[in-house]
Order: C-alpha cells, then sequence, then structure tokens
C-alpha cells in the first residue's frame, strides 16, 4: 500500500509538471484519485476528442492557459490577475493568433456609435446599477464600455456607502465577449499589458466582489461569462449560456477569467470549458456552481420584448 500512495504521488508530481494539458479519462471524472493532476477530466475518448481537436490547433495557447491554471490555484486574485494579463500579452503577439487575425473576417468599428452611453448607471440608495448598453452590438465589451465600467466600478470601491453593485445587460443577451473589431489594435503586447494594468475591469470587480451581484441572460460568452464570474451573487435566466471561445483564437480567456472561474467551479472544469470551447448552459452551470440562482431578471424580460 505505501508503494502504491509513493507511485501515485511520483505520478502526480510528473503530470503536473508537464508542459501541455493533462487530459484524463474516467467515468469518476473529478473524483478519481489522479484527477487533481491532470487539468481537464472527461467521461470517454469520445468527449476527450473534442478537446485535443483544439489543443492541436492552438497547442501554444493550450499550454499557456494550463500553465496559468496550475500556478494561480489558490493564488489571491490581485497578483493572479497580473500573471492572466503577462500571460494573455504574450500570445498576442503569438503566430496563432497573428494566424487567426490573418485569417478571419473580423466585424467593422461600429458608425456612428449606438445612442447613449455605453453603461447605464443608476444609484438607488445604496444601491449601484450598472446596464451595458450596446445591445445591438449583444453587449461586446469594447474600449468605451471597458472604461465605463472601470470608472463606475472605481466609484464603488470607494464609497463605502455602496453597499450593492448589480451588473445586467440591455437586449437579447448579457454580453457576446470581447468586441472582435479592436482585437489586434493595440500596437504591442507590452502597451496592451500596460493598459490591463492601469485600466483593468477585473481587478475592481475582484475588489468589489463582496458586494457584486450578476443578472445575466442569453449569451454570456468569453469576457461576459469571466466578468458574470466575479459575483458574489449571479442570477441567470434559463435561457442564458456560457462560453470560453478564445482558444479558438489563440489565446486565453484575458478578461479575469481564468481567475473568476476557477474561483467558482474549479481548475479541473474550468479546463474543460476553455479547452473545448463547448456552451454551458444555464442549469449545468447553476449545479456546478457558477450560477447561484436561475431566474428571469425582470429588466432582461423588458429588454428580451423590446
Amino acid at each position: 500500500m505505501a508503494t502504491q500512495e509513493a507511485d501515485r504521488g511520483l505520478l502526480s508530481g510528473w503530470l503536473g509538471a508537464q508542459a501541455c494539458p493533462v487530459i484524463g479519462i474516467s467515468t469518476e471524472r473529478e473524483r478519481h484519485e489522479l484527477a487533481f493532476a491532470c487539468d481537464a477530466v472527461v467521461q470517454d475518448a469520445s468527449e476527450a476528442s473534442e478537446l485535443i481537436a483544439n489543443i492541436e490547433g492552438a497547442p501554444l495557447a493550450a499550454m499557456v492557459l494550463v500553465q496559468l491554471l496550475r500556478a494561480t490555484e489558490g493564488l489571491a486574485a490581485a497578483p493572479a490577475l497580473v500573471m492572466e494579463s503577462l500571460a494573455y500579452a504574450t500570445l498576442q503577439d503569438g503566430k496563432e493568433f497573428r494566424r487567426w487575425l490573418a485569417r478571419t473576417e473580423r466585424p467593422a468599428a461600429a458608425v456612428p456609435q449606438e445612442e447613449g452611453p455605453p453603461v447605464l448607471i443608476e444609484r438607488n440608495g445604496a444601491q449601484l446599477s450598472l446596464c451595458l448598453n450596446r445591445p445591438a452590438r449583444r453587449n461586446a465589451l469594447s474600449v468605451e464600455m471597458r472604461d465605463a465600467l472601470v470608472e463606475a466600478l472605481e466609484f464603488a470601491a470607494l464609497d463605502s456607502s455602496v453597499s450593492e453593485v448589480v451588473i445586467r445587460g440591455a437586449g437579447r443577451c448579457f454580453s457576446a465577449g470581447g468586441d472582435l473589431s479592436e482585437f489586434g489594435s493595440v500596437s504591442d503586447p507590452s502597451t496592451a499589458h500596460a493598459v490591463r494594468s492601469t485600466r483593468s475591469v477585473p481587478q475592481l470587480l475582484a475588489r468589489c466582489a463582496g458586494k457584486l451581484r450578476c443578472e445575466v441572460h442569453g449569451a454570456a460568452v468569453g469576457a461576459g461569462m469571466e466578468l458574470a464570474a466575479f459575483g458574489a451573487r449571479v442570477q441567470a435566466s434559463p435561457d442564458t449560456f456560457f462560453q470560453l471561445p478564445e482558444i479558438r483564437f489563440g489565446l486565453i480567456p484575458g478578461s479575469g477569467g481564468c481567475v473568476s472561474i476557477p474561483r467558482r467551479i474549479g481548475r479541473l472544469r474550468t479546463g474543460l470549458l476553455a479547452l473545448s470551447g463547448r456552451r454551458l448552459d444555464a442549469r449545468t452551470a447553476h449545479e456546478w456552481g457558477l450560477v447561484d440562482q436561475l431566474a428571469f431578471p425582470a429588466v432582461a424580460a423588458r429588454s428580451a420584448r423590446a
């Protein structure tokens, strides 16, 4: 027995030191004794093939993803977010992301811009409500929306009279993720990291996390999922789906998701979602703990009928 335990310890250490994704296959999934040494656990070989195809399509991004998730597991949010930004910057100048940029026809920037501010802000007593307000672009997280969120969240973090911050989205979905028309627009990765360090929505969300509630409906993709996962309480309508598609771009989740999501559903399930790019429905998200309550916020219902 002692020898078997020693062997398992050696095997676990060896697996955890590999500079590549380690995929476990077990019907026990996360309950298997070696699961913690893996980066994702699937039930059978056919399920593993989905992950392998994405890994083979972007092996560098997959490697950086799992190394980051391992390194930041148990780390405080602030330094973990710095590490995420540095890892993301590394891939922004990588051949996999450049290849995606070269072959992908991306939407043009919105001209003219949609009417109204990018984030609607309402103060009601101790509650600060923030509504993502670019419904025609599915509330894609653009530079203008990022800057508006930073301004509002800085206020919420500094003002002790704000006891609750609620974030929701206008229109038919919460957020479809980063604005693809802006991908690759920063001159160099070090500048991009500097911008993320000084205008960081994830860092501010982490500071406000204890009083943050997110009301999610429709799509919560990429940055939309990452942002929502910071909430101390997450409500989602039954039609909500979550997705992390970044590996297909040669990138990793870079809006705080490598920090916020594992703290809700664990490193293995985060690795599974990020490596596969699969959709996660609201009911499963609730079972996993990504969502605290299945509900349909009144504001979402009004927006969906608009």
